[in-house]
């Protein structure tokens, strides 16, 4: 193997000695292919910029510690070492986050001597933060208490919010030490909790811990926080609200009874005392936070029933009197203190429901207190039992009161105890029945009662009919009967409930609509609205066309030449109008709506309830139109009137109309032919030029033929010529051996040769020498 390998390189070097022109070109050749790919194939580039180093995201003279590389194990020291601590994560190129660090920044000014506030960018790639936390959305704000968190602020970021809920964090309990402090805590809070706890065998008793973790706990499920807690260490106090023991959890509630928390049912822990507490609250007014004019969460709570709203200017840090007035209103609403008949001194929280058999009309759920009385407790009223019921539904016909249990959705509540009662008939008007005075149990209309920031909320109080955001707005809504009505500054919102509760509402429903215009455009086609309807389409001398039509549905606006067509052959003439309506902005009560869009309605004069739709099934072209039209107005006796548009006039338009569309179809025909004589000429010129191509395409194949042919016969001539070349290649290099060989035996004969000549010479030379001595 080496010895052919070393004969084939003594052979390239002899080519190369005997053509070094070849040589030097073979290897310029060869350096030539060498260096691209080498450059091709060598180490990618990197093209991409390098992302820069953060900077901070907080100016420096703001007590915010700003970790821009994403230090999350600096933050969490951080957080550690103080009492309460604000964890601030962002993105730097996040818009939420910018906009809310001006509030960060206003609040850490504020809070500086008492919270921790720290900034992580969670962004940073080489940051820990980055990879150690997945959050979805920025910013994310964590609140600690000391060693307990997080706390997640899901409230809009706001410095008023954002300050109101680190107070609340920082101080989660209240401390009441005397009767008069207890008893404003329950009076004024929506919502209070109260724990009694000895504070004599050591600083902070292992109860108090753990009532401080459940009030924390209930700031982390609700951050709008409207359950209170507070604290008693005086056992005066504290047997005031039948808290006798230590370590025992008082739940005050206004309708229902209060309650304490049964130590022998459950376990005294945070969990578990935060789970009871919002398993028998009472809610009377909530705080919702839409996220647009159309929400989810919005729609979920309205279809629970007719809902309240009130829009109002609110700062979490100030009180705020009309949120005072709405709570106290919903307590009202929510609950009766009276005297049913055979109970004395009972006081009772009730809603009304509906009977639908029976004497009884008018039912009251009433939830039963039981316990002995004290200062803030009212008179005890036991339950009715099974036994007891039974036996006073037997008695219906004779008893005017009743206990009993219903449950019902419609209703913030699942089960009741009820008491029924049927009203008296009205001295005056024997056939009716006396009312209840005030908010108490009126009808079977259960409200809820919402509360807004109009400052968050104003594009949905505006869709709802609001003018100015500086001011409260107050709204019913119905989305079961699809109605809300408004409250208007002459009457009173007491007032505004009862109305609506009363079983033949006097309010009147808010339509929401365009505003009114001053003055009316001269147009072909009126637009109309909802204050304009009733003018406009039930005017009694004239006869309406009208469209509904709406911004997003296409096919609405293809129909506005037809339209426009048909209000020019009326045009000028007073007894008929050809109207639309933005459905989409313009609300109307259910009589006049339709069901799908577009949808065009004929509304005759002196005969609107007589009012026709246009077949569905039938295009909408101006014929068709015109023929609905004189359909519906050829056979009144008012249709040859002498100042109406009668059955001539619109036979008249209607042959006018019917001339246009035939001299337009004649035009479209000579158009049409037209079109056809050029693609016919354009198809005959095509149909030739294919013919030329194909005679060309055969052509070419043939002299394809000819040369493929050609080619084969020099490729086998080529091939022969190299054979050949080969074998002279071969013989020149037998040949060269041989020259090599000769070289060898002549250079071997010419040494021969000296040899012998040289003896000859010295044979000679010897005869001489010896002559010559």
């Amino acid at each position: 193997m080496l010895r052919r390998v070393r004969v084939q390189l003594r052979q390239a070097a002899d080519q190369m000695a005997r053509r070094p022109k070849l040589c030097c070109g073979a290897i310029a050749l060869t350096c030539a292919l060498i260096l691209p790919i080498t450059f091709t194939w060598g180490p990618v580039k990197n093209v991409v910029a390098a992302a820069r180093s953060p900077v901070r995201f907080f100016t420096a003279g703001v007590p915010v510690v700003d970790l821009f590389l994403g230090q999350l194990d600096e933050a969490y020291r951080l957080r550690d070492e103080a009492d309460v601590s604000v964890l601030f994560y962002y993105a730097p190129w996040c818009a939420r986050s910018i906009t809310a660090r001006q509030h960060v920044q206003h609040v850490a000014l504020r809070l500086a001597e008492e919270v921790q506030f720290v900034a992580v960018n969670c962004w940073w790639h080489h940051g820990k933060c980055r990879k150690q936390k997945n959050f979805f959305q920025y910013p994310v704000i964590h609140l600690y208490y000391r060693r307990f968190g997080p706390i997640e602020y899901r409230a809009p970021v706001l410095s008023e919010y954002l300050e109101s809920f680190i107070q609340r964090v920082s101080r989660p309990l209240t401390y009441l030490p005397t009767r008069k402090a207890l008893h404003t805590f329950l009076n004024h809070q929506q919502q209070g909790v109260v724990g009694y706890f000895e504070f004599n065998s050591s600083p902070q008793p292992a109860g108090y811990l753990v009532f401080l973790f459940s009030a924390l706990m209930a700031l982390r499920r609700d951050h709008q926080g409207p359950v209170q807690f507070a604290v008693v260490t005086n056992q005066a106090v504290a047997e005031s609200v039948l808290l006798r023991e230590d370590e025992s959890v008082y739940l005050h509630r206004r309708l229902n009874s209060s309650l304490v928390f049964p130590r022998d049912q459950r376990n005294f822990t945070a969990e578990d005392v935060c789970d009871w507490v919002y398993e028998n609250r009472e809610s009377l007014v909530h705080w919702i936070q839409p996220t647009g004019a159309k929400s989810y969460s919005l729609e979920a709570e309205l279809l629970k029933g007719p809902a309240l709203l009130t829009f109002l200017p609110h700062n979490p840090l100030q009180a705020n009197q009309l949120l005072t007035q709405v709570s106290e209103l919903a307590l009202r609403y929510h609950s009766c203190c009276g005297s049913e008949v055979g109970v004395s001194s009972v006081s009772q929280c009730c809603q009304s429901l509906p009977v639908s058999s029976g004497p009884v009309n008018v039912c009251e759920m009433c939830v039963s207190r039981s316990g002995p009385s004290s200062r803030f407790l009212p008179p005890v009223r036991s339950h009715c039992s099974v036994l007891e019921l039974q036996a006073v539904l037997d008695q219906v016909p004779v008893l005017s009161s009743f206990c009993g249990h219903v449950q019902s959705s419609y209703s913030p509540y699942n089960l009741y105890e009820i008491c029924c009662r049927a009203q008296q008939k009205s001295q005056h008007r024997p056939h009716t029945y006396d009312s209840i005075a005030g908010l108490q149990c009126r009808t079977n209309k259960t409200l809820r009662f919402y509360l807004l920031d109009s400052d968050l909320n104003w594009p949905l109080a505006q869709r709802l009919g609001a003018e100015h955001s500086a001011l409260p707005f107050i709204t019913i809504i119905n989305l079961r009967d699809e109605t809300h009505y408004l409250l208007n500054d002459t009457h009173s919102l007491e007032r505004f409930i009862q109305n609506f509760s009363a079983p033949y509402s006097p309010l009147h429903r808010h339509l929401v609509g365009q505003e009114k215009q001053q003055h009316h455009p001269q147009t072909l086609i009126q637009e109309v609205t909802s204050h304009s309807f009733l003018d406009t389409v039930m005017d009694s001398q004239k006869d309406v066309l009208l469209l509904y039509y709406s911004g997003w549905c296409g096919f609405c606006s293809v129909l506005n030449h037809v339209f426009l067509r048909l209000a020019r052959l009326f045009q000028g003439n007073n007894t008929i109008t050809v109207a639309r309506m933005n459905v989409a902005l313009n609300d109307l009560p259910w009589e006049f709506m339709v069901d799908h869009l577009p949808s065009i309605l004929f509304f005759p004069r002196q005969r609107k309830q007589m009012s026709v739709k246009f077949p569905d099934n039938t295009p909408v072209t101006l014929p068709n139109l015109l023929r609905f039209v004189l359909q519906h107005t050829s056979h009144a006796p008012w249709a040859e009137s002498d100042g109406g548009l009668g059955t001539k006039s619109l036979l008249e338009a209607e042959l006018q109309v019917l001339q246009q569309e035939v001299f337009s179809l004649q035009r479209a025909r000579e158009r049409l032919s037209q079109q056809l004589a050029v693609l016919w000429r354009d198809n005959r010129r095509l149909t030739l030029h294919t013919h030329t191509l194909q005679s060309q395409n055969a052509e070419l194949q043939a002299q394809s033929e000819r040369l493929e042919t050609l080619y084969k016969e020099k490729t086998r001539q080529l091939t022969d010529t190299v054979y050949k070349l080969q074998e002279l290649a071969d013989a020149s290099e037998e040949l060269l051996k041989e020259n090599s060989l000769l070289k060898v035996l002549l250079s071997a004969l010419r040494e021969r040769d000296g040899h012998q000549t040289a003896r000859q010479t010295d044979t000679r030379q010897t005869p001489e020498r010896q002559t010559d001595r």
